[in-house]
């Protein structure tokens, strides 16, 4: 094996010793999972807030001096539910009663790494402008890792209705009928009790929205009602001990493949957020190891290895498992058309929820 240097040359002739620091090798742990919030919402009257600027808030007093009062009550919405979430603001100017285009404020978002995207409008338009920003920034050039996240509090039907036009795994839309706090405020709390749980993979089932109202009795959804809202991609919210509104699965709104077919692959938002968390870990531990690599014949296997490295520390993390039972599958070779390229194929089995619990019961008498 040689060794390569940065900054001492082979051309030295001058008698001595020389050293450089190599810091490539430093890091072995894997990267945090962080979660940022950006509310795109509307400008008031005397906002002092620049449209489509990202601003972050640590209030919402100061988001009202700043955006107006849509802003203060969805961050209020997001801080009552879980007081350390990092929120930012993005203002959207509003001409008359017409819904706005959100596309540039969505834009103005791209380079400020927020993980969940929250609008102020949530209509069949506003949300299929951040189905689309999502897609072309989570994509396999750009390799963000964004949600977008909306609500509904008027009925089930309006709820599977929008689901159904969206369809998009990095997008979850959560349903609390008869609620009186808005549908902006549910979103935003939805939002924050995400964000509070850095692991990927671990389920957000009973996580409390402290703060948004528990719908009357005669509102709430019941259990076919939630079977409904999950097959069709949507999030169902419940009133638990001490009417509290808590989460019962948090479910993307994609059901259904390209070709028409029921796929559930990308059911639960965990998968989403571990996908995302494995291309981070991946692609972070490769600029690491290998910022200025030859690409020799020993270079395959020394990437490879690395990638291997960092899914066995993710399986004892319990996000991925059964790494040596796929490792077959984790290759790395040259590509037949790029001299300067690596090709690989990274086989990952995400960890899944314990959602369903079945027992017997067997009688003896």
């Amino acid at each position: 094996m040689s060794i390569a240097f940065d900054t001492i040359p082979p051309s030295i002739r001058k008698p001595g010793s020389y050293f450089e620091f190599n810091t490539s090798l430093a890091v072995r742990t894997l990267p945090t999972n962080a979660q940022s919030i950006c509310l795109i919402v509307p400008l008031g009257a005397g906002a002092t807030l620049a449209a489509n600027v990202p601003t972050q808030v640590y209030s919402a007093e100061e988001a009202k001096a700043l955006a107006g009062a849509v802003a203060a009550e969805m961050v209020d919405a997001a801080i009552k539910a879980y007081r350390y979430v990092a929120i930012s603001l993005v203002g959207v100017v509003v001409q008359g009663e017409a819904e706005p285009d959100i596309a540039p404020a969505l834009d103005s978002t791209a380079l400020g790494g927020f993980t969940l995207l929250v609008p102020a409008w949530f209509s069949a338009t506003a949300m299929t402008a951040l189905r689309t920003h999502i897609a072309t920034y989570t994509n396999s050039i750009e390799q963000q890792g964004i949600l977008g996240i909306g609500a509904v509090v008027s009925s089930l039907s309006a709820s599977t209705t929008l689901a159904t036009a969206l369809n998009a795994g990095a997008i979850s839309v959560a349903l609390l009928p008869g609620t009186t706090s808005s549908a902006r405020q549910v979103a935003a709390a939805y939002a924050a009790m995400i964000a509070s749980e850095e692991d990927p993979a671990r389920p957000l089932n009973t996580l409390a929205l402290a703060g948004i109202s528990a719908p009357a009795i005669s509102s709430r959804l019941g259990r076919t009602e939630q079977e409904t809202a999950l097959a069709n991609g949507v999030t169902p919210l419940e009133v638990g001990p001490g009417d509290i509104v808590q989460i019962v699965r948090a479910v993307s709104t994609y059901t259904k493949s390209a070709a028409g077919a029921d796929d559930v692959s990308l059911l639960d938002l965990t998968t989403m957020r571990t996908l995302y968390y494995v291309r981070n870990a991946c692609r972070t531990r490769i600029r690491l190891r290998f910022p200025r690599s030859k690409l020799s014949s020993k270079t395959p296997a020394a990437v490879r290895g690395e990638l291997l490295d960092v899914l066995k520390k993710m399986q004892e993390l319990e996000i991925v498992e059964e790494v040596d039972a796929n490792a077959a599958g984790l290759v790395v070779e040259r590509s037949d058309q790029d001299v300067n390229r690596l090709n690989a194929s990274i086989p990952i089995d995400v960890v899944n929820g314990l959602h369903v619990f079945a027992g017997r019961i067997d009688l003896l008498l």
